[in-house]
């Protein structure tokens, strides 16, 4: 058995992670572990519920594993010790021991803010998600989520819909596409962006393996932001996740009316950042610089030099001017124009008054 296939054996024990592993690395190899008797391995810390996994661990299945990591070169296995495994993830309670990857694994260590909501949006969440997916993603920023039935999905969409990059993190192996109704995106995600998961590709779907996928997309990212999430939602996991590992949490609000924003509204009593547009994440400058946000702050000092050519500025005058007028004459959405007359008023040329904005005029 080559040192492959002992990395498969212990990633296919539940809940061992990259620090329960490190705790007796030294004492034990890989190869070693597979000779340990239970009381061995209980002494290591193992339950006798991991022992018994461990113990059921077939030969077939490795094999099946091993068939599918060689049935493609966008098959990947990333162990923790390996340099594409991602600095951000690294950094949580408990990092997966590895994890399986279809598609580009390099996206994994690029900038990623998560997107989550419920699995049963409104028509009003479903075009928030997909919106503001696709505008992180023009910004230079990869869009994270669960490939889950409503806002996931949405916020997938919304990305691959600019030719952005989405990672998309299951709760489940790779045999199984779940739901089955978004086969035809986990496609898609996996041809441009990247598929996750930590489980041998024949782990099924379960309740449990969901709150496990949760980490792992909030580990993933600088920021989480929530659409739409009722009082008992999931998300809400998402944003525990968040507050654990000092990741930043944007919610947007809904109405008073709507049970899917009840949760969001109780985020944000809680000190979440109320966000109702992209700017409003954007303008989070300590917290992008603080994570060493090299690809942002290119995109950053791209956007102040753009804007001055994009002659967004001309579009400016000494009076007050609305942002969806702006928006009309520079041919940009609203979101874009928002963002960037950030950054004109971040450089001093623009600034906010009511009704809109006015050119600041120098001596």
């Amino acid at each position: 058995m080559d040192d492959l296939e002992h990395w498969i054996r212990l990633a296919a024990i539940p809940s061992i992670d990259r620090l329960k592993h490190q705790q007796w690395a030294e004492l034990v190899s890989v190869a070693d572990f597979q000779q340990l008797d239970d009381h061995q391995l209980q002494q290591l810390g193992f339950t006798a519920g991991q022992i018994q996994c461990h113990r059921a661990v077939t030969a077939q299945r490795i094999e099946h594993c091993l068939e599918w990591l060689h049935s493609s070169p966008e098959h990947h296995f990333i162990r923790y010790t390996d340099p594409l495994y991602p600095e951000l993830l690294s950094q949580i309670k408990q990092p997966p021991f590895a994890l399986f990857i279809k598609g580009n694994p390099a996206l994994l260590n690029e900038a990623q803010i998560a997107i989550v909501g419920s699995r049963q949006p409104t028509a009003t969440g479903k075009q928030v998600a997909f919106n503001f997916a696709a505008d992180l993603c023009r910004l230079g920023l990869t869009v994270t989520s669960g490939m889950a039935k409503g806002i996931d999905g949405c916020s997938h969409r919304g990305a691959l819909s600019v030719k952005g990059n989405t990672i998309a993190v299951l709760g489940h192996g790779f045999d199984t596409v779940y739901p089955a109704q978004h086969k035809e995106l986990a496609m898609e995600i996996a041809n441009s962006g990247a598929l996750v998961s930590e489980f041998l590709p024949d782990v099924p779907p379960k309740a449990d393996h969901f709150p496990l996928r949760n980490r792992i997309v909030v580990g993933l990212s600088l920021g989480t932001l929530v659409v739409e999430a009722a009082l008992k939602s999931g998300s809400l996991i998402s944003a525990g996740y968040a507050a654990e590992y000092s990741r930043e949490l944007f919610v947007i609000p809904g109405s008073i009316y709507n049970p899917q924003a009840a949760g969001c509204h109780q985020l944000i009593q809680q000190g979440a950042k109320l966000t109702t547009c992209v700017a409003d994440i954007i303008e989070e400058w300590s917290f992008l610089q603080n994570n060493g946000l090299s690809p942002i702050k290119d995109k950053e000092k791209n956007l102040q030099t753009g804007l001055f050519d994009d002659g967004l500025l001309a579009n400016v005058g000494d009076e007050a001017t609305a942002i969806d007028l702006i928006a009309e004459r520079s041919g940009l959405s609203v979101a874009q124009v928002s963002i960037e007359l950030l950054q004109l008023e971040l450089a001093g040329e623009v600034a906010a008054v009511p009704g809109g904005y006015i050119r600041v005029r120098r001596a």
